[in-house]
């Protein structure tokens, strides 16, 4: 039987989704700050919940991406324990499962949680940790994603590569590199890369976010990328965007973080709905819930305001993010013929 939906947040909320691209230190509940600051004595900056609100989220008109990461001091302040990371891990995945997504990726470079002594290895596993209980207690799947960062060292890199490659098969799915590129090129982390591929492991890179085309060449090319994260630049060189179109490289589109780093100028300008148009494999997800206070059903709420999207839309989208997930196969299928039939019940109106 079919029914007739209106799109709505609350109808978003019970469709089935992956999330791919949600970074644990941006989407920390505020909450969790102040508590985790009090029970581990640190300094935050106020202890005003109103007040760190704005110091932690975009409130404003649209800010530079080093503005915006520099946002992530708060949050990483407070994720310096197993125990908070292991907390910061569950409650992300029951964040999720609450807008009904299936399966989420959660990445994070272990790197920027030493200090208070606690090594890359424990803090893995206290992601895997929180994770795990979240699958337990929710119906959500979950994976690690390991990030290497631009600004920091390639041989700092190529150790969390060795990390990645350690925790595979338990719980790590995927490496990534992350942060501003403009001066940081993919390139020159390539050895990371090559070890990455090498095991096998997926791989995805944050590329065309605040730099141009050429950024998301050397993620593919250099670095062997399987998804690109954001990719909002890609459109300047249609040769590269065919490619990627013909090679099914999905994109990692972040609709409300790109508006606040100034990616884009706004919502009704951001080439998401071209990509899509144009045959793309595209996602959409979070990137940071917290910081860009958003959630996944609201970048979905976006797509049918700004771009008109329908439920057809968004099954092709679903879809594309199942196809997409750094999963097995044959558990890739699984979980699309288990959604297939409820999608097909909608026609939007």
């Amino acid at each position: 039987m079919t029914e007739k939906i209106k799109i709505t947040e609350e109808f978003i909320r019970t469709l089935p989704k992956t999330e791919l691209h949600c970074h644990l230190d941006g989407s920390l509940r505020l909450d969790s700050i102040l508590d985790l600051a009090e029970k581990d004595n640190v300094a935050l900056p106020t202890r005003d919940r109103d007040i760190l609100l704005k110091m932690v989220s975009v409130t404003g008109p649209s800010i530079t991406l080093p503005e915006y990461l520099k946002m992530f001091d708060i949050t990483l302040s407070v994720l310096q324990t197993p125990e908070a990371l292991t907390r910061a891990a569950y409650e992300l995945a029951e964040d999720a499962s609450r807008e009904n997504t299936l399966y989420i990726e959660v990445r994070y470079s272990p790197i920027l949680h030493n200090e208070r002594g606690m090594t890359t290895m424990e803090s893995v596993d206290a992601v895997i940790k929180g994770l795990k209980m979240a699958e337990r207690d929710f119906k959500i799947k979950t994976g690690v994603i390991i990030c290497g960062i631009r600004s920091i060292s390639p041989e700092i890199s190529y150790q969390l590569a060795e990390l990645a490659v350690a925790f595979k098969n338990r719980g790590v799915v995927g490496f990534d590199l992350a942060g501003v590129e403009e001066n940081f090129p993919a390139k020159d982390h390539r050895d990371a890369f090559n070890l990455i591929l090498k095991n096998n492991i997926n791989t995805t890179l944050h590329a065309g976010e605040d730099y141009g085309p050429e950024s998301i060449h050397q993620a593919v090319h250099y670095c062997g990328a399987h998804r690109i994260g954001h990719g909002v630049r890609l459109k300047e060189d249609g040769d590269l965007l065919n490619y990627i179109n013909d090679h099914r490289i999905a994109l990692e589109m972040c609709l409300t973080s790109n508006v606040h780093t100034g990616s884009v100028k706004s919502y009704a300008t951001h080439p998401f709905k071209f990509y899509f148009d144009y045959g793309l494999r595209v996602t959409l997800n979070t990137d940071n819930r917290l910081i860009s206070n958003t959630t996944l059903t609201k970048e979905y709420m976006l797509a049918h305001e700004y771009f008109n999207f329908n439920v057809r839309n968004y099954k092709e989208i679903i879809i594309s993010g199942f196809k997409s997930a750094f999963l097995p196969h044959r558990t890739r299928i699984e979980m699309i013929r288990q959604i297939a039939d409820q999608l097909d019940t909608f026609i939007s109106v």
